[in-house]
């Protein structure tokens, strides 16, 4: 997908609302990356990274390199199970026993 895609995505997912429109993009940013550790720190058992793009939306990245625009972080987790073929079951033994 071309970069450019990812730019004119929107902010309406509730995860990305803020309150006070004068701190606004400050706290937006701020949060997108401390969110972005967090769902690094969960994706790291599936060798997957995240990064900001722009403040609108994400990229996806596998440690071979592939790489894709997610619009939101509903769309992180169903890319991440498209990109490694796996089911990412939050509540999976295994999985929370690798986070730990």
């Amino acid at each position: 997908m071309c970069g450019l895609c990812g730019a004119f995505g929107g902010e309406d997912h509730w995860s990305t609302q803020i309150e006070d429109p004068e701190q606004a993009h400050h706290a937006r940013r701020r949060a997108r990356a401390y969110r972005a550790t967090l769902i690094n720190r969960v994706l790291s058992v599936r060798r997957l990274t995240i990064e900001d793009f722009q403040g609108s939306s994400f990229v996806l990245a596998t440690a071979t390199g592939k790489r894709e625009i997610v619009q939101d972080l509903g769309g992180v987790w169903r890319q991440a199970e498209q990109m490694t073929g796996r089911e990412l079951d939050p509540l999976d033994p295994a999985f929370l026993a690798a986070l730990a």
